[in-house]
């Protein structure tokens, strides 16, 4: 009897939850692609910091080998939390034990290049943007790329996020825009040129809010602090307010009218930042996100279930990675592995975007934030 040929696996993305995926396929000795659109590693910033969970990320990268290295790169002090009201006085403070390893913090760059350095030489192949799913359900698809390229598979994972190209070959929606936009803006160097902020932010996090309007601030690797400028607004409000996004001076304007009335030690979070401020507003999938189940493509992380972000969406991201790759590792057929792991995700998924459908305003909330009392 010819033996049946291993499945061809293409994985879309290389973020957290695509490398993760990979990584324990390829200990369970299953060959894997990855494509991703980056020209390289270190093509872009990659964002600010996780905290990965006892019950999800780190499960993951205990499945992965890399938990111990993990713990090593991880900032454990970063757990620490402090709330303040507008005015500036604290109202919750958590200070971490110093074994404390529920949810310690790492850079999402450092975490990339943790992940990227586990895997085979030639995994990820760079400067592959996805144009479209091609074939029969049935297979074998076609992955057609931008550069004018395509390549044949077996099996189609999509961990290519928010505006997953991916997810249009199994379902129609699409992100809908929550009504609440974040401003990022940085802080370099902070212990020698901001040191008053340092001090506000102590060695994890710090939120405070109005009801209208908040920021939640986190510190960084590498003595940076990032810092996100929190409102309810229309997704568009920089270019309605006759705006760019370039013009720093004027949007710095419009915010430290909006926050007029708040402590001037947290205005500093607004007015002083290092460069220029970065609009991201605030996108969700519909709730439930479902669909039929397809034999040759599966979505994981966002692509499968974009949600606020609450501190959950890297996590779940890869505790699916995880459960995915064991399926297949596990099953005689990849369409028995594909129902197994979405028999899972998906009420898993459904039942996490319902409790935080809507939560997105707790963000702005004068109550303790659920990050806060977690």
């Amino acid at each position: 009897m010819t033996p049946t040929p291993a499945p061809r696996i293409a994985i879309v993305g290389a973020g957290p939850g695509g490398l993760t995926c990979a990584r324990i396929l390829q200990r369970h000795g299953i060959a894997v692609t990855v494509h991703d659109r980056d020209p390289g590693p270190d093509a872009r910033d990659q964002g600010g910091t996780l905290d990965l969970h006892a019950d999800n990320g780190q499960t993951a990268l205990r499945e992965a080998g890399l938990l111990d290295e993990f713990f090593r790169l991880s900032r454990p002090e970063g757990q620490e939390m402090r709330q303040f009201d507008p005015a500036g006085t604290v109202l919750f403070h958590h200070l971490p034990e110093p074994d404390e390893r529920f949810k310690p913090e790492i850079d999402r760059g450092r975490l990339r290049a943790l992940l990227l350095d586990s895997l085979e030489p030639g995994t990820v192949r760079w400067g592959h943007t996805l144009h479209s799913v091609d074939g029969p359900a049935e297979g074998p698809r076609r992955l057609r790329f931008a550069n004018g390229t395509s390549v044949e598979c077996d099996l189609v994972i999509g961990a290519d996020g928010a505006w997953s190209r991916v997810r249009r070959a199994l379902s129609p929606a699409t992100p809908r825009y929550t009504g609440v936009s974040f401003l990022e803006a940085w802080f370099h160097d902070v212990t020698d040129r901001h040191p008053e902020i340092a001090e506000l932010v102590g060695q994890g996090s710090a939120a405070a809010a109005d009801g209208e309007r908040g920021l939640f601030a986190q510190r960084n690797g590498g003595d940076h602090i990032r810092v996100y400028l929190i409102q309810r607004a229309p997704a568009d409000w920089i270019t309605a307010e006759g705006l760019t996004p370039q013009d720093t001076d004027g949007i710095r304007a419009r915010l430290l009218e909006r926050y007029r009335d708040w402590s001037p030690r947290l205005r500093r979070m607004i007015s002083d930042n290092d460069g220029p401020y970065v609009d991201r507003p605030i996108f969700a999938l519909p709730v439930p996100h479902t669909w039929e189940p397809d034999p040759t493509v599966t979505l994981l992380g966002d692509a499968a279930h974009l949600m606020p972000p609450l501190g959950v969406g890297v996590n779940l991201a890869m505790l699916d990675a995880c459960e995915l790759a064991l399926a297949l590792a596990r099953h005689d057929t990849v369409a028995e592995a594909l129902r197994a792991y979405e028999s899972t995700m998906l009420p898993r998924s459904t039942e996490t975007a319902r409790l935080l459908d809507g939560a997105v305003d707790g963000l702005i909330s004068t109550e303790l934030p659920d990050f806060a009392r977690s």
